[in-house]
């Protein structure tokens, strides 16, 4: 088994994945004080709740757009492990061809989205990764990742409106009846998820123009659930994209 773990800005999801299929999919929070001790009884911990033996972990791989967390993470899987994980970085072989300004900057999770909606589809491919921020990612025709766009997040969009204002409560975030709201908290769901729903539809139609043609569309994130049924542009669902590619790189890596 390969333990996989990818550190978002929010949460940490970690995988198991034996000859590429999926065990486990666990998310525990993004804690930037945390030691590699305190993430190294997590992890043990969430081994146990799904029954796996330690031993039987043959390697491990990370992906991180949260620095402060790396660290202490890689420190937490040698303690469990007792080996050293595979970091997503410089110098790792991931057979992508990165067409950007600066290809060095690109955040690791949209390498290794793209990696996975590669192994999954045809390209031309648009990925939307739901998350903190909101970020899409375009593979053309070529298999050459050129770029994309990054957003503000559902849900950091949703908790900043009602910091910053005096008469929008916090919400739970649930799929509105209708696009016209009846009250102040359904006219927040209906704005926030018919009007994130509008945003990627309208995105991915620019994208397409750019392109020349259409193209595949694969939304994930945990966040995606509550917007892809408003869209109009059909998508297609995919919660474990990111273990997905985490495995791919680790296996051309080893």
């Amino acid at each position: 088994m390969i333990l996989a773990i990818d550190i978002g800005n929010s949460n940490i999801v970690l995988g198991g994945i034996t000859d590429g299929r999926i065990d486990f999919i666990a998310r525990t929070s993004t804690d930037r004080i945390k030691t590699a001790d305190q993430y190294g009884i997590q992890i043990k911990n969430i081994l146990e709740l799904y029954n796996v033996d330690i031993h039987k972990i043959d390697g491990s791989i990370i992906a991180s757009v949260v620095p402060p967390v790396l660290n202490a993470m890689k420190g937490a899987v040698e303690l469990v492990t007792g080996s050293t994980p595979l970091i997503v970085g410089p110098g790792v072989k991931t057979g992508l061809n990165i067409v950007m300004d600066n290809p060095g900057s690109v955040g690791a999770d949209r390498i290794v989205c793209a990696i996975a909606g590669l192994s999954m589809h045809k390209p031309p491919l648009v990925m939307i990764d739901m998350g903190t921020a909101t970020t899409i990612d375009v593979v053309d025709g070529k298999k050459n990742y050129i770029g994309g766009c990054i957003m503000p997040g559902l849900r950091s969009s949703l908790d900043s409106l009602s910091e910053k204002t005096a008469q929008l409560p916090e919400i739970s975030l649930e799929l509105p009846k209708n696009i016209i709201g009846k009250n102040t908290v359904d006219c927040m769901r209906s704005g926030f998820l018919y009007g994130f729903a509008s945003m990627l539809d309208g995105c991915v139609e620019k994208v397409e123009e750019q392109l020349g043609q259409k193209a595949t569309v694969i939304i994930t994130g945990g966040l995606s659930k509550f917007v892809k049924p408003l869209c109009r542009r059909e998508m297609v669902y995919a919660d474990d994209l990111l273990l997905t590619g985490l495995y791919i790189i680790y296996k051309k890596n080893t």
